[in-house]
């Protein structure tokens, strides 16, 4: 995608998509992903161990990485809540040999569900993952904790606290009204809410359609693209 440069595109792309119950590991003509159990245990050198195994006799040239926290400049800026530490400074290039690009889980997500237009893209699972794509360029974005009203989030209201604290019924009329407030304020043609939550929508906001996490490898194979 035009956010990015190199001078030769990569023909063999491995894609790690990072969650808190698994890794689920694909890439170039392997779209049926290896799911590898992730949990509070699972280290960044653990990871690459175990994915070094699963893909043994792959061939790739590069690597791309959806990273479940928030990153800055292609690297996590945090360590996630759900896994083990050692995250933050962690050479991956170096661990795996290959060039490496890496962005959150989300904007990952949302780089495989761009068809045109202004998308933005909205994770309705543990939290609240959010990106745009405009004309092919990808914005990862944290709306997640903004202020929203008493105090609160927009990720109070409409990520797992807020399904939880709330219940399905008064959850569903906040994600109507917050994407109606995103799609107001971000002037999005159109929106796709990915997350395992979204799918506990009875009816999908205007401009809505859901997503579809297995979009996510796309995304990672396109990370490489100009």
């Amino acid at each position: 995608m035009k956010s990015h440069k190199a001078s030769r595109i990569p023909k063999r792309i491995l894609v790690l998509d990072i969650g808190g119950t698994n890794v689920k590991v694909a890439g170039t003509g392997r779209t049926e992903a290896i799911k590898i159990p992730s949990g509070p245990k699972l280290t960044p050198a653990k990871m690459v161990a175990e994915v070094k195994k699963s893909v043994k006799g792959w061939p790739f040239e590069a690597v791309s990485i959806g990273y479940p926290g928030m990153c800055a400049s292609g690297r996590p800026a945090h360590d996630p809540r759900n896994l083990g530490p050692g995250w933050v400074g962690f050479d991956f290039q170096k661990a795996f040999g290959k060039p490496v690009r890496l962005i959150n889980d989300a904007a990952m997500q949302a780089l495989g569900s761009y068809d045109g237009g202004r998308m933005l893209f909205l994770g309705l699972g543990t939290g609240l993952g959010s990106a745009m794509v405009v004309n092919n360029v990808l914005e990862p974005l944290e709306l997640a904790h903004l202020s929203y009203k008493r105090g609160k989030t927009f990720e109070d209201f409409v990520g797992l606290r807020g399904l939880e604290k709330y219940g399905k019924k008064k959850w569903r009329k906040y994600v109507d009204r917050i994407v109606k407030h995103f799609i107001w304020a971000l002037a999005a043609d159109h929106v796709v809410l990915g997350g395992g939550n979204a799918k506990k929508l009875k009816k999908l906001p205007p401009k809505c359609r859901l997503g579809d996490n297995s979009l996510a490898i796309k995304g990672g194979l396109r990370l490489w693209s100009n």
